[in-house]
């Protein structure tokens, strides 16, 4: 019997990818999960893994930045991907489940072995010894209470408030232009409009749906952060004299200021992600793409995130947490999946694959290891950790967070493929150097 103990606190899908890294590891783990003793408003069962929304892992095609993480976490030995497989359901290229029969080999795969204890109660406050926290956007409110006492006042949000982002190789360049106003650095990229293009930009906004949402996922709208589209029904001047607002600057194509203006931000230092300045939306996703793409210079944007209004508990992980995500004090406690500011399914189970891994090297006597930021894993942890820690916000898995090719591709399609070659090659170097051995197909559910 195993002498080094872990906990890991909660049974979805990042606690469960974690739970059985380090049991491989010859770690033995208390996985403590507090339903069915106390349940959510978003869960229906008691089972490990259950899924609260969608029933899809989305796209399985390597090109698509969702394969390739699907990719890197089947190198790593991923269990969500091996009890997908059992319970899949005709998709296309994407990957979706039967939920029952998904939550199922879930449980099965992480309550078969030996390693793992599952202990159903609540945890109340972090764990004394070593841990993986992973328990999501509906952290209980006696343990968000300890994790805030441990990080401070701005360590854990519980608001989240998402413009769309952009790739910046999807921009008309004809159209938008770099410039400050009045003259400052020209760190915005700005998509003007004539006063037709604004008026019918505002019908179409009026006019969009919008999501509800879930009961338990509804928040009240703060005067500072409107949903773009409540702005628009304030008046037909309300967003350019908001943040539409030309002011300070010059079309260069007139000449002249412009009726209005979307202003992108810088999301990350290449330069590859653009952020939709004051665009936080409830619109569904195929309206704001509908709708912003009839934006001049948008109109073949390709958007790596969309806008979104939630309630959601997460880490201020760049500002808060070490760049493996841990605590700065108790290297032996690391955090994962939703909390730490990922968004998705995949993106939240690869961050407990990670942690595990690195609780377990911790436990060993080794530093812990991040992937390199080519792969999308190693793209996605860097963005957790080098983001403004002043306006940080979510983010799931996109082209954008990793290294730009060198020298650049222009082709969509081809830049892809190159993009994919080079994680999986870089990943599998990464994991030769770090002695992080491929998992057996197929060894995951069901196995010791």
């Amino acid at each position: 019997m195993s002498s080094r103990v872990a906990t890991v606190v909660g049974g979805g899908l990042a606690g469960c990818e974690a739970a059985v890294q380090l049991a491989r590891r010859g770690i033995r783990v208390r996985l403590l999960e507090m339903r069915p003793t106390r349940s959510t408003p978003a869960h229906q069962t008691d089972s490990l893994g259950e899924l609260v929304c969608t029933n899809s892992f989305k796209s399985q095609d390597p090109t698509n930045a969702h394969g390739q993480l699907k990719r890197e976490m089947r190198a790593l030995g991923s269990v969500l991907l091996a009890a997908a497989d059992r319970s899949r359901v005709p998709a296309g290229s994407a990957l979706a489940v039967d939920r029952g029969l998904f939550a199922a080999a879930m449980s099965d795969a992480v309550e078969a072995r030996d390693l793992i204890e599952v202990v159903r109660e609540e945890c109340t406050e972090l764990p004394e010894g070593p841990a993986v926290v992973a328990t999501g956007p509906l952290t209980s409110d006696a343990l968000s209470a300890s994790i805030r006492s441990a990080l401070g006042d701005r360590g854990l949000a519980f608001y989240d408030a998402i413009a769309p982002i952009v790739d910046r190789d999807s921009l008309d360049d004809s159209v938008v232009f770099a410039a400050g106003r009045y003259g400052e650095d020209a760190d915005y990229l700005n998509c003007p409009m004539g006063r037709e293009d604004y008026e019918g930009f505002v019908r179409e906004l009026k006019a969009a749906d919008v999501h509800e949402g879930h009961d338990w996922d509804a928040v009240p709208y703060f005067e500072g952060c409107l949903p773009i589209e409540v702005m628009a029904t304030r008046g037909e001047d309300t967003l350019r004299f908001g943040p539409m607002k030309p002011i300070g600057l010059t079309d260069p194509r007139t000449g002249r200021r412009p009726w209005a203006v979307v202003q992108l931000r810088r999301e990350d230092r290449a330069g590859q992600m653009w952020n939709m300045v004051g665009f936080q939306t409830r619109l569904r996703v195929g309206e704001q793409k509908r709708v912003f793409s009839t934006i001049p210079g948008l109109r073949d944007a390709e958007f790596l995130r969309w806008g979104s209004i939630h309630r959601n508990s997460y880490l201020n992980f760049p500002a808060c947490l070490t760049p493996v995500g841990s605590l700065p004090l108790r290297p032996d406690v690391f955090f994962a999946g939703q909390l730490t500011g990922v968004e998705g399914y995949t993106e939240s189970a690869a961050s407990g694959i990670l942690a595990g891994i690195n609780l377990a090297r911790v436990l060993d006597g080794y530093e812990p290891t991040v992937p390199p930021a080519t792969t999308m894993l190693g793209g996605l942890l860097r963005y957790l950790r080098d983001a403004s820690a002043t306006s940080f916000q979510p983010m799931n898995s996109n082209w954008g967070l990793v290294d730009p090719l060198t020298p650049p591709v222009r082709d969509k399609r081809l830049k892809r493929e190159a993009l994919a070659a080079r994680a999986q090659t870089d990943l599998e170097h990464w994991m030769l150097e770090r002695e992080l051995a491929p998992a057996r197909q197929g060894a995951e559910v069901g196995g010791r």
